[in-house]
């Protein structure tokens, strides 16, 4: 089935401009965030209802034309990049909060709903849903659901995963699944958490029901000040080894500060090293008494500044600087590259330290902003993608980077998800058989392997190509593969 053929059947249950394919229409489709990879899609399909979207995959399914799933195209890895000779299904479209149960906790939502407009919906009861990536006024919870999206207080309150109960979601054939309950556990195995953060290669998500959590009567927050990244990093790994878990706690270095004061003038030190945010929520005496606490171990750690937001305003304009770094980045440098790897908390000094020496050694700077409770670390590498190389030479930092988390004892992602960014990555990150049985679930789903392809897990043979799969007791590397 050729483009045209394949237009015309869509139109046959879409409306003419539900059905995208002339250039200047696939062009905003080209890309998601991570704009460095860009890839024209065949055919855009902007479904309204789930059976419409039903149709599409029916249809695609028949034809075996690969479908790329896509939400609000935020996402920082290139998972939704689309597939040259496929359709790009769109669930923008899909935007309507079914229903808001606020004596169970809970909201059922079709995909395209943005993150921030669930809490904005349930505030009126008190309630509001604990995830809150940076690009939460945008970012839609179907997408959240495929990366498994964190936050700034995903320290206390969980991932993605740990926020949704139940999924409704299609197969590349068309058939319905209802994935989890409503109940605290289901019977069988947990599909929900292998659904959720599996980059939208297993099925396509139409309806997401989460758990909504109750408003802190009160939250505070502690910014303190240090001199160097060690210390901060102390700082961070005393908190956590007092018992306390605090609400978010996050690290920006000082070419992050100084960045983001320009954009938010939130009144950071921009003489120090680090900038450490500690926030601590719940009834006004649980918060009095851990700040007090806090403030302590920020003391004896050696920080150089101690400041407590006095009051809700202040509060929200500490956490802005951190929730600005991103779109901070683009006032001083033409393009950054998003990072996005996972370390053990004892090793943030020592891992910032190596990230600060491959920025001398490939001579790009880097601003280093992380989730510092939970070690997610989203270094931004700054370059410019008119400068001839640049790209290549910050691709290659990039994955000396998550190269260093993988023996730092962490991992290449913690939200932002493998996409195409981080796929050869994979190879380092998993042995054969782990990969063999990622595939193999893959295949369970999609046997035809057209949700996505080419991304978030890497052939055999593309990381034999790469050579960075590991090797044991002097095996040779895939033995299974055909040599040439």
């Amino acid at each position: 089935m050729n483009a045209l053929e394949l237009v015309s059947r869509l139109r046959t249950f879409l409306p003419p401009d539900a059905v995208l394919h002339e250039i200047e229409d696939l062009r905003p489709y080209e890309c998601d965030g991570l704009s460095a990879y860009r890839q024209m899609p065949l055919i855009v399909a902007l479904p309204r209802t789930e059976n419409e979207v039903i149709e599409i995959l029916e249809v695609c399914y028949v034809a075996k034309i690969p479908v790329v799933a896509r939400g609000a195209g935020t996402g920082l890895s290139g998972g939704a990049l689309p597939h040259a000779e496929g359709v790009l299904l769109s669930l923008a479209k899909l935007k309507q909060i079914l229903e808001l149960d606020p004596a169970a906790r809970t909201a059922r939502v079709q995909p395209g709903v943005r993150n921030l407009a669930i809490s904005e919906a349930a505030a009126q009861y008190g309630l509001y849903y604990a995830p809150d990536p940076s690009s939460q006024i945008a970012c839609s919870i179907g997408g959240n659901v495929a990366e498994n999206s964190g936050g700034v207080h995903c320290l206390k309150y969980g991932l993605t995963v740990h926020n949704i109960i139940k999924l409704r979601v299609i197969t590349i054939d068309g058939e319905i699944l209802e994935i989890g309950a409503d109940g605290l556990d289901a019977p069988g195995y947990d599909l929900l958490a292998l659904m959720t953060g599996s980059e939208g290669m297993l099925g396509v998500v139409t309806e997401v029901t989460v758990k909504l959590t109750p408003k802190p009567e009160k939250a505070q927050v502690v910014l303190a000040a240090f001199n160097d990244l060690r210390s901060a990093g102390d700082a961070v790994a005393n908190v956590i080894g007092a018992g306390i878990i605090p609400a978010g706690m996050e690290m920006m270095d000082k070419m992050t500060t100084r960045a983001v004061e320009e954009y938010v003038h939130a009144g950071y030190n921009l003489d120090a090293a680090a900038i450490l945010l500690c926030e601590a929520d719940g009834t006004a005496e649980e918060v009095a008494e851990e700040i007090r606490h806090i403030n302590e171990i920020m003391e004896r750690s050696g920080a150089i500044e101690i400041r407590t937001s006095r009051d809700e305003a202040e509060r929200l304009k500490f956490w802005a600087g951190r929730k600005a770094a991103f779109p901070a980045a683009g006032r001083i440098s033409p393009d950054y590259y998003c990072m996005d790897g996972t370390i053990p908390r004892k090793s943030l000094a020592n891992v910032l330290s190596g990230i600060e020496a491959l920025s001398v050694e490939y001579g790009l700077r880097c601003m280093n902003v992380f989730h510092a409770g939970d070690g997610n670390l989203h270094p931004l590498i700054l370059y410019d993608a008119n400068q001839p190389g640049e790209l290549e030479l910050t691709e290659k930092f990039g994955a000396r980077i998550l190269q260093m988390c993988i023996q730092a004892g962490g991992t290449i992602t913690g939200e932002h998800g493998v996409g195409m960014e981080k796929i050869d990555q994979m190879c380092s990150q998993f042995k054969i058989g782990e990969l063999k049985m990622f595939h193999a679930v893959k295949a369970a789903f999609d046997p035809d392997g057209l949700l996505n392809p080419g991304k978030a897990v890497p052939t055999l043979r593309r990381c034999a190509e790469h050579g960075a799969m590991h090797v044991h007791r002097g095996e040779e590397k895939f033995p299974g593969l055909p040599r040439f």
